[in-house]
């Protein structure tokens, strides 16, 4: 939080004086311009509108600041308009008491953030930068880092102490966090997408835009089994001993990771559009699947007519702008492990928390920089990592820079309305 403070005879730090009595804030602050026209009148410009005393204090800033404070302070104990001081408190709305951006980001494009099973105290992060970065989250650290030779697209723990890893270099490495020592597990014949661990049989697994699925035993490590797809994978998630797989073309496979001789379940992505994330319920009944139109839809992995008729989709990371829709591709899903709630990140720079069982939106924070990369719910459920940063979709132009956002969640943001 900063506090500016301007006057008749004194220039605030970081703000250009305009006239006598007004100024003109510099970056982080540009577009808040405080002038004082009476003792007791403050005013705040923001985007062509003036904004009066208390009004004044709660107005939203630009991109991401808000006034916390616009008070008239008198100089030398006498109130006028020459000698009484305006106080802008200005607070980071990204940073508030509730949540706040990791130091030392990622240098390019971040592909997935995962939490620790067992702690919300670290986060693993991949990148475009060929890196994989370990960050103590209370301490607001970065605790380790190490590379690939290629921008690295998906990142898990194994246990507490191992990280796994894929990129476009096609190799997948198991670091120990606790020796900074790297093992060279294995391959693919083109780049690894897709890094999960599945605690129930114990074993990792990776998709890759080989058209493949492979099992990892990570005791030894080895290859414990290689399984063709239909298409690039391009996303998948564990639920309990099976095996859900996103590929190319909107197809979905279920596979028994117990006995991956045979694909359980073939399906058809009930979106139109290309598939971008899917993601299992805690409670293994299902999966949410996104789609790059700004669609999400929940299914259920019971094939029986009864089940399939609870399943939906529904529209969302919609903005209108201009009288015009603007639609963004869903690009991730955490699941609350607690409550079975989820959180859809777009685009659009919105994250939004959903309630599947009563189909409601149960909260939308405040927009970030650029498009959501990247969610984790902790296992807790306390405490959900965003990471903000630009996937191209119009290609390489100026953008913000990507972060990390470190938000504590409650009950109400995320459990279910009782009905």
């Amino acid at each position: 939080m900063s506090v500016y403070t301007s006057g008749p005879d004194q220039q605030p730090s970081g703000a250009n004086r305009l006239n006598q009595n007004k100024y003109c804030f510099s970056s982080p602050s540009a577009a808040f311009v405080p002038i004082l026209t009476t003792p007791r009148e403050a005013k705040i410009w923001k985007r062509g509108s003036w904004f009066v005393g208390a009004e004044a204090a709660g107005r939203i800033g630009p991109v991401n600041l808000r006034a916390r404070a616009c008070t008239l302070r008198p100089l030398s104990g006498r109130v006028g308009a020459r000698e009484a001081s305006l106080v802008v408190t200005l607070e980071d709305k990204m940073t508030g008491s509730n949540e706040f951006k990791l130091n030392q980001p990622p240098e390019d494009g971040i592909s997935s953030v995962k939490f620790n099973p067992n702690t919300s105290q670290f986060l693993l992060v991949s990148s475009w930068d060929t890196s994989v970065r370990l960050y103590d989250v209370p301490a607001n650290t970065m605790r380790l880092k190490y590379q690939h030779t290629g921008a690295v697209l998906d990142c898990a723990f194994y246990d507490p102490t191992h990280a796994w890893s894929g990129g476009l270099d096609r190799q997948l490495k198991m670091h120990d966090l606790n020796t900074d020592q790297e093992n060279l597990v294995g391959s693919h014949d083109a780049p690894i997408r897709c890094v999960e661990y599945c605690p129930e049989v114990n074993v990792m697994v990776t998709g890759s835009w080989d058209q493949t699925v492979k099992l990892w035993d990570p005791r030894t490590p080895c290859n414990a089994g290689t399984f063709s797809q239909p298409e690039k994978v391009y996303t998948l998630s564990v639920s309990g001993d099976r095996l859900i797989v996103g590929t190319a073309g909107r197809r979905v496979l279920v596979w028994d990771l117990r006995n991956m001789g045979y694909v359980q379940q073939r399906r058809e992505s009930s979106l139109k559009y290309q598939t971008r994330c899917i993601r299992a319920f805690p409670n293994k009944q299902g999966y949410v699947l996104s789609s790059i139109e700004g669609r999400v839809a929940v299914e259920y992995l019971d094939p029986s007519l009864e089940v399939q008729k609870k399943k939906y989709a529904f529209k969302c990371h919609r903005l209108k702008e201009n009288n015009i829709e603007q639609i963004y591709p869903v690009n991730a899903i955490s699941f609350h492990n607690v409550h079975n709630t989820f959180a859809t990140g777009g685009s659009d720079g919105f994250v939004n928390i959903w309630d599947p069982f009563n189909k409601k939106r149960l909260c939308q924070f405040h927009r970030y920089p650029t498009s959501i990369a990247s969610l984790a719910f902790s296992n807790d459920g306390t405490t959900l990592a965003i990471a903000s940063s630009y996937m191209y979709e119009m290609d390489d132009i100026e953008h913000p820079e990507d972060g990390i956002y470190i938000r504590q969640v409650t009950d109400a943001e995320t459990k279910p309305k009782s009905t």
